[in-house]
């Protein structure tokens, strides 16, 4: 069976969804394919039960600052209303037919199964062909990695994907690797009852982020009675009947379960790129500005090695709808992409660290502020964890980086990455009005040594 259209988008997340729904919005005849569930990782195994995994454990932290603040709370962590609502109001049971019948209902014709380039303009899935007039969409993202450790293969490790779909909170959990994934989780669990242990091969947690972030995390980690082991080597992995086990050399940490946090690989074995001319054994796809990977050939998302983050992916889809119809707008941009950690203090981020802006021969000023010693941050008192750092070009007097570690790190940095991204003047920055008494006035101290 062979049949014709307009465009084909392989893979169907955030991006790709985004991007089969406005063309066909815009009139193009359009083939949807998708493997696993209309809308990816996010919806169903990451971004948003994540977050509300998160939100419910800071209730409970919450609830654990009222002494000496607001009075006296009892509380009896629970994790039943926080499964069922990932369950119920986040994934639908981790049905996608909502989202497959919003797709189809902008016309987008959806096919399931396995799409793979097999040649100019052709894709196959499932043994049909389908000939796109216009071209090719990638948005094929990632899946859980794990690393090549003894005996790990065969044991029942949790991914991201298993820990969403959890019943219960187990007594005892260790994570391997100190990344987002594993920093988030680790906290999660902890907060309802689970005792945790982090395990990174890799000197710190958070090891793309400032040190500062880094040393920060720790210290409320183990401040919370997170385990915490940096820098160590894992030799192998056993399960017996104590549990799940991680050798560190002649060292052992058991746990009731093992979280593997260890990275993600881009979904591109057998889409065949080759025949295409891409490099079949890539792990990213390289894009120009307009997200053109070949000649009728767009990529998009996590595949593209921009950042593997939602917002991201859904960047690029609007770049490549854009060159698919013929309209004119800007090449993408990376230089103020923003990165958030949910853990508490939430570590939030916007274009280069320190180091990066220094690997590049910049000439650096940094300008930074404690959180507790603002006015906002003494008056939350408890859980008021975090700094703002700033990093400045100084030869160009604008900032190129900045970071704001602390409570709704996430929402203070949108003012920052504003200013990242148009280039603001810092002394224009210094001489803004910043509401008294927020958070986002700690901005205001940490450009104060910035100033020539």
């Amino acid at each position: 069976m062979t049949q014709e259209v307009d465009i084909v988008v392989i893979g169907l997340g955030p991006g790709g969804e985004d991007a089969a729904g406005r063309l066909a919005e815009a009139g193009l005849a359009v083939v949807g394919v998708e493997s696993r569930l209309v809308g990816g990782e996010c919806p169903y195994y990451a971004c948003v039960p994540t977050k509300m995994m998160v939100r419910a454990a800071g209730l409970l932290a919450e609830g654990r600052r009222v002494p000496g603040m607001a009075g006296a709370a009892t509380l009896t962590p629970d994790w039943a209303p926080v499964a069922a609502r990932i369950r119920e109001e986040a994934t639908d049971s981790w049905d996608d037919t909502a989202a497959a019948d919003r797709l189809t209902g902008k016309g987008v014709t959806l096919l399931r199964g396995q799409g793979r380039i097999t040649g100019p303009g052709e894709v196959t899935v499932e043994g049909r062909v389908v000939r796109a007039r216009r071209g090719i969409v990638l948005n094929t993202g990632t899946s859980p990695t794990a690393p090549p450790i003894d005996g790990l293969a065969g044991l029942p490790y949790w991914t991201n994907r298993e820990a969403v779909q959890t019943e219960e909170v187990p007594g005892s959990l260790l994570v391997l690797g100190g990344g987002v994934v594993g920093a988030e989780m680790a906290q999660v669990f902890s907060r309802f009852g689970s005792r945790v242990t982090v395990v990174e091969a890799g000197a710190r947690l958070l090891a793309n982020e400032e040190p500062e972030s880094s040393d920060l995390l720790r210290e409320v980690f183990e401040r919370e009675g997170i385990g915490v082991r940096t820098g160590v080597k894992v030799t192998g992995a056993s399960q017996d009947a104590e549990g799940l086990t991680l050798h560190l050399g002649d060292e052992r940490l058991t746990a009731d379960r093992l979280l593997v946090a260890t990275g993600r690989r881009p979904n591109l074995k057998g889409l065949g790129l080759g025949a295409v001319g891409l490099d079949e054994g890539a792990r990213a796809i390289p894009v120009d500005g307009a997200m053109r990977a070949a000649d009728g050939v767009w990529a998009i998302g996590d595949i593209t090695g921009k950042g593997a983050f939602t917002h991201v992916s859904m960047y690029q889809a609007n770049i490549a709808v854009r060159d698919i119809l013929g309209e004119r707008g800007a090449a993408a941009d990376y230089r103020a992409v923003p990165r958030v950690t949910f853990t508490d203090p939430e570590i939030a981020s916007v274009g280069l660290t320190e180091a990066q802006a220094r690997e590049q021969d910049l000439t650096v000023r940094t300008g930074t502020a404690q959180i507790p010693e603002s006015t906002r941050g003494w008056i939350h008192k408890v859980g008021n964890d975090g700094f703002v750092k700033l990093v400045e070009d100084a030869d160009r007097g604008v900032l190129v980086g900045a970071t704001v570690a602390g409570p709704s790190g996430g929402e203070i940095l949108g003012a920052l990455a504003v200013a990242v991204h148009t280039g603001a003047p810092t002394a224009a920055l210094r001489e803004m009005i910043y509401a008294y008494p927020t958070f986002h006035r700690a901005i205001q101290t940490a450009l104060a040594p910035l100033a020539p």
